[in-house]
């Protein structure tokens, strides 16, 4: 990706011309959320403009074209991940998806399917994720009577993998992981973890949500069972996220929600569910976020997935060799010269997160700070919170300079030393 190419990229995302606190915007939180390019406001736009209607419930002519623009994003995000149209779940968001997983488990107990949890089965996640990944699966270990494990990470964030055959065992039922760190920016080796889940017959429930963005992500490669994403993290809007789930699982769950537009046949007394997807599909879904969706795994795809994951490699290499000459800084997960993605988080010695982002916002540059729903994480390196930038394919190096600069004044401006704030 050239210059004049990523030029051409940033002048189709309206918000990146903005100004803030009287300088240009330096958006290097895309980790949280990205900037949304004219192709999906023009998707979503145009849906509520010449297509609004009810998908799925109605017979006239708009009700048709609106079901099968809607299930055409479908095939557009199926597409993406290398799966069946019929494998992919719309949901509010990644923390929804995860949780759609882990309450159809919980049902499946209820009801004494093959896939619910009972005492004695255990549950294996790793003490770097998200609390989306990590809430649920408590709260399901809790209901069922199963023990809640995880793998340990080391001073630097990263997996502490020798004890993996110990931890992940016969009596693992479900291995849930996030593929990119939020606060490390490593990522996970998939293949491993996955062929140890295999080994002992658990099921993988994958968290994709920076890597979706990101990589080119294949979940059948991957061989895991379920993976979740959110559509804002990848250029889409807010309010729409994805439950990938092999054919045979998903119809083998109970569904989470119920209601209308989920069922077969309703009586007084009972109900009978459609197979997945729908079953998991209760009430009036995002039709406009679905297609505005649809619209930014296009443009993603246009510009290859490779090509971006290469130009953020890039950058996240910019973003640790450059925090790596500032004193007091304390980069967390893979060091200068280890794979990682465009996303680097650390902490200044002896100044708190929220005044190293009050420092940069100033010039404009917006930042992620405070502990990034991963407190575990924190509380493990010994620090409360961290400082986040997080770049993504629209993102100039110059921009990473700028934020290197302003976090050398941070320093500077605090009178920070190699070791600690001076007095």
């Amino acid at each position: 990706m050239t210059d004049t190419e990523i030029g051409r990229i940033r002048s189709d995302f309206p918000m990146l011309s903005e100004t803030v606190n009287g300088n240009p915007l330096v958006y290097l939180d895309s980790g949280a959320t990205s900037q949304k390019p004219l192709a999906v406001l023009d998707a979503e736009r145009d849906y509520y403009f010449h297509e609004n209607s009810a998908v799925h419930r109605g017979a006239h002519t708009l009700a048709a074209l609106a079901t099968e623009t809607f299930e055409n994003a479908r095939a557009s995000v199926a597409r993406f991940v290398n799966a069946a149209d019929d494998e992919i779940v719309w949901t509010a968001n990644a923390t929804e998806a995860i949780n759609l997983v882990a309450y159809a488990m919980l049902n499946a107990s209820i009801d004494g399917s093959a896939l619910g949890l009972k005492a004695g089965d255990e549950i294996v996640v790793t003490e770097m994720e998200h609390h989306a990944n990590l809430i649920p699966w408590q709260q399901l270990a809790a209901r069922t009577g199963a023990l809640l494990r995880f793998v340990p990470v080391d001073d630097a964030g990263l997996l502490r993998l020798d004890d993996l055959d110990s931890i992940i065992t016969p009596r693992t039922r479900v291995l849930a992981f996030t593929h990119v760190s939020n606060v490390l920016g490593v990522i996970n080796p998939v293949d491993l973890l996955v062929a140890r889940a295999r080994a002992v017959g658990a099921l993988v429930v994958l968290d994709a949500c920076q890597s979706a963005p990101h990589l080119a992500l294949d979940v059948k490669a991957l061989d895991v069972d379920f993976a979740a994403f959110s559509g804002h993290k990848m250029l889409g809007p807010t309010g729409i996220g994805v439950l990938y789930g092999r054919n045979e699982l998903l119809n083998a769950l109970p569904p989470f929600l119920t209601g209308g537009s989920m069922i077969t046949t309703v009586t007084m007394e009972k109900a009978e569910f459609l197979p997945a997807p729908q079953r998991f599909e209760a009430g009036t879904k995002q039709v406009s976020q679905a297609i505005a969706l649809a619209a930014a795994v296009d443009y993603l795809s246009g510009i290859g997935m490779d090509r971006i994951a290469e130009h953020e490699a890039r950058l996240g290499a910019r973003l640790v060799e450059g925090l790596s000459t500032i004193p007091g800084v304390r980069i967390l997960g893979p060091a200068v010269g280890e794979e990682r993605v465009g996303l680097a988080s650390f902490d200044l010695h002896g100044v708190h997160s929220h005044d190293v982002g009050q420092f940069l916002d100033d010039r404009g540059i917006a930042v992620r700070v405070g502990h990034h729903c991963a407190q575990p994480l924190h509380r493990r390196l010994g620090i409360t919170s961290s400082t986040r930038a997080s770049a993504y394919l629209y993102t100039t190096e110059d921009e990473v300079d700028q934020f290197l600069s302003g976090v050398r004044d941070t320093s500077a401006f605090f009178g920070v030393t190699s070791t600690g704030v001076t007095a």
